[in-house]
């Protein structure tokens, strides 16, 4: 189709609407065409031209057919992203579908919505808590069309009266919030003349730069949807330290471009409602609504200024019967796609649908293109896990917020899986501890790996009588030792002689008992690991016992000749070095015996 067939009369409105927080950072426009073909031949299709710097920031396009001069029925045409040959490629075209061709002479009006996020910018960038916020707005004077336009008007509406400059052309005049250009008569195709409006904005900018939201079906009832938040505002950046006194008491001209709080418009008979960020449970919420609508609002734990942050989850529960139902031998859920809150811009939206276990043959239907795939989900009870489908999508906007569906099938008689699972798992464990109770599970005493472990105890038990008996005859020693101090300090020869003949008897008595032990373990078959050990041990005990008696004589000789104590240091320093000895050994022995 030649760019210059159709000649066009259309009115033109762009409104920001920006006096309510629902479309704080959007731009929509509105653009009222009456189309008539003045060329030989029919044309099929309408063109639509955007600047690409614009074009990213296109958010959703809608067209309305209205046939004749505005007076026919009007339905809803498709329009999808074209690229047309021997256009500029500084454009991005659109293509609107005519539901028939129009014929030369013909007319057709044509209503066009777009909505651009992100098309407002914060100037300056920073703000301080008591400043307002400006913002700049840049668009062209005239529409943009790939065709010649007969006549276009072009009016911006402003949230606020204060506007601090905006480019002026003839025709251009400034009507309390309203910039009003044209009207322009004549229009060639591709005119472009540059606008920028600086204007008062305090509506605050809130994007999400995710969302997830995920909805799980039960069968038994319920819908349960979770959705996860990340937050930004996109506003103007924070300056300077924060004054909460200042907020609170003069909130009217402090921090007028921030939010403090955020209404989901729920659907009717949600229930078990939270509202929870990572530290915990958030009180600061409430919840009314009736028959018709339920609306929870939210407050942060903090009030969010230009370029702050916060994250926060939202969950409740639906009832099945409303979401869901049967058609053509299908189950179809039927839910909405986008952000419960109208005042939220979505960078990326990913929506997970979570079915039930064993549904089959899945598929979607969305009333715009998004990226979709599919992956498992396992939880409680499951065996194959649960099919997710995972739509996603950028750029979303209040007009996303639209019913899509999902097909699948089910099998009723999977409802009974997960409840036979808990039967029978309860009632083979009520059988498992009845036979265990019932059941002799002990070690037969006739046994071989009963008789070694009575043998073990048994050899366990002798060596340790044998410790104890060490142990006693380290005692005696210290009693030996003692005497020789109180010899020294008192010079009683008498008392230290009666101190070692008692020691004397009483080593003879603790031998007596060790014999029969050492002889038990010597042949015992279960000792082969502790004998060495335990023979060395006494060996070692023994040996300490001679070197002592033979101090203790040299000593108490020592005495009744009236040496001096060097010369009987001089004397008995061998043999304590020898005993010193010998004690470390036997300690050491002790410790590994017992490790043993």
């Amino acid at each position: 189709m030649a760019p210059t067939v159709p000649r066009f009369v259309l009115l033109l409105f762009l409104l920001p609407i920006l006096s309510s927080t629902a479309r704080s950072d959007l731009v929509i426009s509105r653009v009222d065409r009456r189309v008539e073909n003045v060329g030989a031949g029919a044309v099929s299709e309408v063109l639509l031209a955007f600047p690409n710097s614009q074009a990213e920031n296109l958010a959703a396009i809608k067209t309305i057919y209205i046939e004749g001069k505005g007076k026919g029925s009007s339905s809803s045409l498709p329009t999808a992203r074209v690229e047309p040959e021997g256009v500029p490629p500084e454009l991005t075209f659109y293509s609107i579908s005519l539901p028939k061709g129009l014929e030369k002479g013909e007319t057709v009006t044509l209503d066009i919505l777009t909505v651009f996020t992100h098309s407002l910018k914060p100037f300056p960038e920073e703000i301080t808590q008591a400043d307002v916020q400006l913002v700049l707005y840049q668009d062209s004077a005239h529409y943009l069309s790939p065709y010649a336009v007969k006549v276009q008007t072009l009016g911006i509406r402003l949230p606020s009266r204060r506007v601090e400059s905006y480019t002026k052309y003839p025709n251009t005049k400034l009507v309390e919030s309203e910039i009003r250009y044209g009207p322009y008569e004549n229009v060639p195709a591709f005119s472009y003349s540059p606008i920028v409006v600086h204007f008062e904005n305090n509506n605050p900018f809130v994007v999400a730069r995710e969302l997830v939201r995920e909805i799980e079906i039960s069968h038994w009832g319920n819908v349960q949807v979770t959705e996860h938040y990340s937050l930004v505002h996109g506003g103007a950046g924070t300056k300077g330290g924060f004054s909460r006194i200042d907020y609170q008491y003069r909130h009217s001209i402090s921090g007028m471009s921030s939010f403090r709080h955020l209404i989901a418009r729920l659907p009717p008979r949600a229930h078990s409602i939270y509202y929870r960020d990572e530290i915990g449970n958030i009180s600061t919420s409430h919840v009314w609504g009736d028959s018709r609508r339920t609306q929870l609002e939210i407050e942060p734990r903090f009030p969010i200024f230009g370029g702050w942050r916060t994250s926060f989850t939202i969950g409740y529960g639906l009832p099945l019967q409303d979401f869901l139902f049967e058609s053509e031998g299908k189950r179809v859920l039927n839910i909405t796609f986008g952000c419960p809150m109208a005042e939220v811009v979505i960078d990326n939206l990913i929506v997970k649908v979570v079915l039930p276990e064993g549904s089959k043959a899945i598929s979607v239907s969305a009333p715009f293109p998004t990226k979709q795939w599919q992956e498992i989900k396992y939880s409680h009870l499951d065996i194959i896990g649960r099919p997710v489908v995972i739509l996603e999508k950028n750029n979303i906007v209040p007009e996303h917020n639209l019913y899509f569906q999902v097909y699948y099938k089910f099998n009723n008689l999977s409802l009974l899986r997960e409840p036979m699972m808990l039967i029978f798992g309860f009632f083979f464990l009520f059988i498992a501890c009845i036979v265990y109770m019932h059941t002799d599970i002990s070690i037969s005493k006739s046994s071989a790996s009963y008789l070694a472990k009575l043998q073990w105890d048994e050899v366990q038990a002798t060596v340790q009588q044998v410790q104890n008996i060490i142990s006693h005859s380290l005692a005696v020693h210290e009693k030996l030792e003692a005497s020789l101090r109180d010899l020294s300090r008192t010079g009683d020869v008498q008392s230290c002689k009666a101190a070692r003949k008692a020691a004397d008897g009483q080593l003879k008595e603790l031998a007596k008992e060790l014999k029969p032990l050492l002889g038990f373990l010597q042949s015992s078959t279960q000792a082969s690991q502790i004998w060495p050990k335990v023979e060395e041990l006494v060996v070692k005990e023994k040996e300490m016992q001679e070197k002592l008696m033979l101090r203790h004589a040299t000593v108490v000789d020592c005495f009744e000749k009236k040496l001096g104590g060097r010369e009987i240091e001089n004397r008995i320093a061998s043999q304590q070095q020898k005993i010193s000895a010998l004690r470390q050994e036997v300690d050491d022995l002790l410790e590994v015996i017992d490790e043993i």
